[in-house]
């Protein structure tokens, strides 16, 4: 070694050290032996990992996966056949699953596409596999999940063990409290339907050398559409509600996190929606051309009219980021996440599975009108007490104290003051009222509801945040 060079340390080695010291207490023992785990941190030879068909396909593998897509529910795919009906016969279907599987007789069906509307007014294509094929996907994503998850990279959040909605708005206001105010606010158009299938594949392929795996991950992403009486093969993307999609979005997008790290950039990242933090304009500029580069050359496209740069200090230069809105120093629920609230029967009821009113039918004998839900309505409204920017750097929403219940008459919402703070607290006088988790810190507000097993449902879109909006396809 030259003298005065300093030895460098491989980003191989970083990852390694990374992955000894995380916690793998999530991993199906079914599949992943102590050994195995082991390896996950020491490496294995040639970097790549072998012989994981015979652990995917076993028995015990298919009853644990057909236990969590029972446990996810989710709507039946072309087949017609639902979860209770496959429950009935779980046994025999799974031993005929097993055979086809170890034969090579596996075929993955079309999968079934509805369009579900957005808070913009557009929709979003869903796409619902088989009962059987979510199974297949889930005992694969048991095997290989450890693999990848070995690699991702800290700031990414989205559908991954043990992470949240939660963990990615704490990294976001603790980058503020920073002083890391001017934000670069990036919007992947169509990034799960247009997902290069060669691209991915060859990622996979980085990883993994069992080619019967790669055949069946390859399987999935080639997998008919059926929407009504139109049938087509798609040549790029994966379908949104597809139990292994976000497993494999994060990974097409894993080479970006790195790209971001490497450069000293703070991107925070769940699944497609992500911002990158910096401390002054010139800094967000040349974080936003890399991206920019970097997109191009992996065929993606950015959003045009949702892709900008901007300091969140001031009034008209904020970003939206998983349900809230970051702008002039405060915290706060975003409008269309507050109005889907207040109008259950309006862009977010009518997706499937609610009884909605077709225009000029009469409701039906015994129909009434959803009704407001008062707890959540004061989660909603406590989010909303913000507090501004002092000079020393950003400061969280306060979270308004607990007021014991008293016995009186529940007000009627019309007869409430205006004010959002005056309603929360009149509404946590009431009977019934639900008052803040303290396991929280003070200076915390209550993120939208979502599960940490970054697990989805299959059947159900890829929500950034749960609540009442959760849709399910019937």
């Amino acid at each position: 070694m030259t003298q005065g060079t300093v030895p460098t340390v491989p980003a191989s080695a970083k990852q390694g050290t990374e992955a000894r010291n995380r916690d793998w207490g999530w991993v199906e023992a079914s599949v992943w032996t102590e050994a195995m785990v082991s390896a996950l941190g020491n490496g294995v030879q040639g970097g790549k990992w072998f012989s994981l068909i015979d652990k995917v396909i076993r028995p015990a593998t298919l009853e644990q996966a057909w236990r969590r897509v029972a446990r996810n529910k989710g709507a039946a795919g072309v087949d017609g056949q639902s979860i209770a009906v496959f429950a009935q016969r779980a046994d025999r279907y799974l031993q005929e699953l097993q055979t086809a599987l170890r034969d090579g007789s596996y075929r993955p069906q079309p999968v079934r596409r509805v369009e579900i509307p957005k808070a913009d007014g557009k929709t979003r294509p869903l796409g619902i596999p088989c009962v059987t094929d979510r199974i297949v996907q889930t005992a694969v994503k048991l095997g290989i999940e450890p693999i990848l998850e070995a690699r991702f990279r800290d700031g990414s959040y989205g559908f991954r063990p043990g992470r949240s909605t939660r963990d990615a708005l704490r990294a976001v206001d603790r980058g503020l409290k920073d002083g890391y105010t001017w934000v670069v606010d990036a919007d992947l158009e169509q990034y799960f339907d247009t997902i290069p299938h060669r691209g991915l594949m060859d990622r996979v392929a980085d990883l993994i050398s069992d080619g019967r795996v790669l055949d069946l991950i390859e399987s999935f992403l080639q997998q008919d559409i059926l929407a009504e009486a139109a049938r087509w093969t798609p040549v790029a993307g994966s379908p949104q509600g597809a139990v292994i999609s976000p497993l494999l979005s994060n990974l097409y997008l894993h080479p970006l996190d790195e790209a971001m790290e490497a450069a000293g950039h703070r991107m925070i990242r769940y699944a497609d929606d992500f911002v990158i933090l910096c401390r002054d304009e010139a800094e967000a500029r040349a974080a936003l051309d890399r991206v920019r580069t970097w997109v191009a050359e992996n065929g993606l496209t950015l959003h045009p009219g949702k892709t900008h740069v901007a300091d969140c200090r001031h009034a008209g230069q904020g970003f939206d980021f998983l349900g809230y809105r970051f702008e002039n120093g405060r915290r706060f629920v975003r409008r269309r996440s507050l109005k889907a609230f207040k109008d259950p029967e309006g862009v977010q009821g009518q997706g499937a599975g609610q009884d909605r009113q077709k225009p000029g039918r009469q409701p039906e004998p015994g129909h009434r009108r959803p009704q407001s839900n008062d707890q959540g309505l004061v989660r909603i409204l406590q989010t909303r007490q913000t507090t501004p920017v002092r000079q020393t750097g950003w400061v969280h929403p306060e979270t308004p104290e607990s007021v014991p219940a008293k016995a009186v008459p529940k007000p009627r919402l019309r007869d409430l003051p205006c004010r959002s703070s005056a309603m929360a607290k009149r509404l946590l006088r009431s009977r019934g009222a639900v008052h803040p988790i303290h396991s929280l810190s003070g200076s915390e507000t209550l993120p939208m509801r979502k599960t940490t097993t970054g697990e989805p449902c299959a059947g159900k879109p890829h929500a950034r945040f749960g609540g009442s909006c959760a849709l399910q396809a019937r």
